[in-house]
């Protein structure tokens, strides 16, 4: 009969950030091991159950026996299986033994081809079993698989030690309202688990149905058994205890907070207003990640002196635990004050002799070496852009140097942030300031990007440093692996050179950032190679954008050198292939360029349209359409109106498919057939200047 199964496993506390992980390799396995075994219907749903003391798993629809199999075995081939005489041989009686089969004679066996040969095959229906045996094996090996961080040894109340990631107390197993005979870790299933260590009603808690488990773990142990059901009501609580307040809430701190809890309760608790003269980052920071607490800010963003925590007592009388929370944060922040002001008695700059005792990487210098390259670097970008070069050679400068401050070696995902706070205090210019955090931008997917020239600038040269420089010593990403997030460097450069419509040439870029390691000891420059990996970030992003990939490869198949513009031709790319000429003209373009590919050797050097061999009606009617409209496709390429240029070009569309239906380009006349291939050469020319238009015909 067809019931639900739960299966649990009560421990102690589990490790909060492993938990989600945990919970849904439990529930996965067990029920993708019952799902090999055949013990799920097609509408089975398996449920993951995760609390700090507990994973368990819920699958509806469980067969309590599996079905019978008609199975066909394979028996020996038939030259093994008769002698010489086609009698049954001495294997064959033995391999019909082993399996199970010795009565079986030569009539009851099936003789069928296999591959080359015949083979001498058995078919029989093999009964099902039952759930409990097919469990058991099915719960061994998914708790072997577990991704349990760090295995711990314990001492069973038999004396026996056993491993697991944390002590385990009871086993529950039911099949609707039946109980399993299963084992685990020396325990022995039954209907028994554990509520809320305060809350519960106390002592075990009997499930009287598999159907029933989180309705009676809730009731009677208040335990909340789903993790996303805990992550939810912690949500709505703080938005509830907020007010008019915003709460800052990331889902990694709202996945470990309900990976702690039971039964979720928020609320509300202060700190004295001095704290509020630390920078706030510093401050959120300690109380997120030294604390699991929820800070407020008002509508502008700024930090409020009253923060949220989330219990897992629930009572009328809360004074104690806010004030418990109260007097454990108040240190904390004590701490972060303490850096900020002994940080502030020392400038940036008098910090900078420092980094070079600091390693970068072995191959590749100190920090002090680095910070130097990073300078040259933005000062070459900045003259070529025309922005300040003083203050890109400033903000380049020390953008590094608060890694050196108390504040960021406690907390180092501040670096940046506090230079821009150490840098104001010493009363540097503010684009400088600013370089000192914008200059990590974009850090991640769809982060802003600097918003100063300054902080532009010292960005790329820092981004282009590490691709160059990491490149050049062999540690580019492989696989999955990128240790120096090459990848996410490459694609912020892109971004800035692409949303910022920056006009450098990547050529040049990577040609002043490899001219910075000058004199590095049997450096090899991997410009050509970071070039193509860069481009390759591009046309990922790109596509993500919305842009198809033959219209991405129409514009990046040339290998533009620069990319400021390649959003603008590939909108014009959009627009041309929406005309109805673009098809014909983008097959035409690829048949071009696969005749000029097969005779570029053949072509003289300085090949041109020669008027008098003109001879074919169609070919003059194309090149008088190409004179008439040249002018017209480079007005509006040199505009940047690259959709007026395209569009142009589809005014040829009559032409073009006349000169292919009428005249045969190799003709056997050498000057002719050159003629047509210069003509040819130069509409090539005029088609593909905003892009190539046949990778639209791919």
């Amino acid at each position: 009969m067809n019931q639900t199964l739960l299966v649990e496993i009560q421990t102690e506390e589990l490790p909060p950030k492993a938990l989600v992980k945990l919970g849904a390799a439990f529930a996965n396995g067990i029920a993708n091991g019952l799902k090999a075994r055949d013990f799920l219907e097609s509408d089975s749903v398996a449920t993951a159950h995760a609390t700090p003391r507990r994973l368990a798993v819920t699958i509806t629809n469980v067969r309590g026996t599996s079905p019978d199999k008609s199975i066909r075995e394979k028996v020996l081939p038939v030259s093994v299986a008769l002698d010489k005489d086609g009698n049954p041989s001495a294997p064959l009686a033995k391999k019909l033994a082993a399996l199970g089969f010795p009565d079986l004679q030569i009539s009851d066996l099936e003789r069928a081809q296999d591959g080359k040969a015949e083979s001498f095959f058995y078919t029989y229906t093999a009964s099902g079993s039952a759930l409990a045996g097919a469990l058991q094996d099915v719960l061994q090996e998914t708790v072997s698989k577990l991704p349990i961080p760090k295995v711990m040894s314990y001492q069973r109340p038999d004396g026996a030690t056993v491993q697991f990631v944390r002590p385990v107390h009871l086993l529950l197993a039911l099949h609707g309202e039946q109980v399993l005979p299963l084992s685990l870790l020396g325990l022995t299933a039954g209907r028994q688990t554990m509520g809320h260590r305060f809350l519960s009603h106390g002592g075990e808690i009997t499930v009287p149905h598999a159907d029933q488990y989180a309705q009676v773990l809730e009731s009677e142990g208040k335990v909340l058994s789903s993790a996303e059901a805990r992550k939810e009501s912690i949500r709505s609580q703080l938005l509830e205890k907020a007010g008019a307040d915003r709460v800052l809430m990331p889902e990694s701190l709202l996945d470990e907070v309900a990976a702690l809890v039971e039964w979720p309760v928020v609320y509300a608790c202060r700190f004295e207003d001095e704290f509020l003269a630390v920078p706030q980052e510093c401050l959120i920071l300690t109380m997120q990640t030294n604390q699991k607490y929820f800070a407020l800010t008002d509508n502008d963003g700024k930090l409020r002196s009253r923060f949220l925590i989330v219990s897992n007592i629930a009572t009328d009388d809360p004074a104690a635990i806010v004030g418990g929370n109260e007097r454990v944060v108040r240190p904390r922040l004590s701490d972060a004050k303490f850096f900020f002001e002994q940080d502030k008695k020392k400038t940036l700059e008098s910090r900078l002799p420092q980094l070079s005792n600091v390693v970068y990487h072995n191959k590749l210098g100190t920090q002090a070496e680095r910070s130097e390259r990073v300078t040259k670097l933005a000062t070459s970008i900045a003259k070529r852009l025309g922005y300040d070069v003083a203050l890109a050679e400033r903000g380049a400068r020390l953008s590094k140097a608060d890694l050196l401050t108390d504040m960021v070696g406690e907390f180092p995902e501040l670096q940046g942030i506090m230079g821009t706070y150490y840098a104001r205090h010493d009363g540097e210019h503010e684009e400088v300031a600013k370089a000192a955090s914008e200059h990590y931008q974009p850090r991640f997917a769809g982060d802003a990007l600097p918003s100063t020239n300054t902080g532009l600038a010292v960005a790329l040269a820092d981004k282009l440093e590490t691709l160059v420089g990491i490149w050049a010593i062999g540690l580019q990403p492989t696989g999955e692996k990128d240790p120096f997030a090459l990848r996410r460097h490459a694609l912020g450069v892109m971004r800035m050179l692409v949303e910022k419509r920056l006009p450098l040439s990547l050529s040049e870029l990577l040609g002043d950032a490899a001219g910075v390691f000058a004199g590095q000891a049997a450096f090899k420059d991997p410009s050509g190679e970071v070039k193509d990996f860069m481009l390759d970030r591009l046309r990922g992003m790109l596509r993500e954008r919305g842009f198809s990939p033959n219209e991405v490869e129409a514009v990046l198949a040339q290998n533009p050198d620069r990319v400021d513009d390649v959003v603008q031709r590939l909108e014009a790319v959009q627009a041309f292939a929406a005309l109805p000429e673009s098809s014909s003209l983008a097959a035409a373009n690829k048949r071009i360029t696969n005749i000029l590919k097969k005779n570029e050797e053949a072509m003289p050097a300085d090949a041109s349209i020669k008027q008098e061999l003109l001879v074919e009606a169609a070919e003059q009617a194309l090149a008088a359409r190409m004179q008439q409209l040249e002018g017209d496709v480079t007005t509006a390429f040199e505009k940047g109106d690259f959709t007026g240029a395209l569009k142009t070009l589809a005014l040829m569309k009559d032409e073009v498919d006349a000169f292919f239906n009428d005249v045969m380009v190799m003709a056997e006349d050498v000057n002719l057939r050159n003629n047509r291939l210069a003509l040819l050469s130069k509409l090539h020319g005029m088609m593909n200047r905003v892009a190539d238009i046949s990778k639209l015909a791919a």
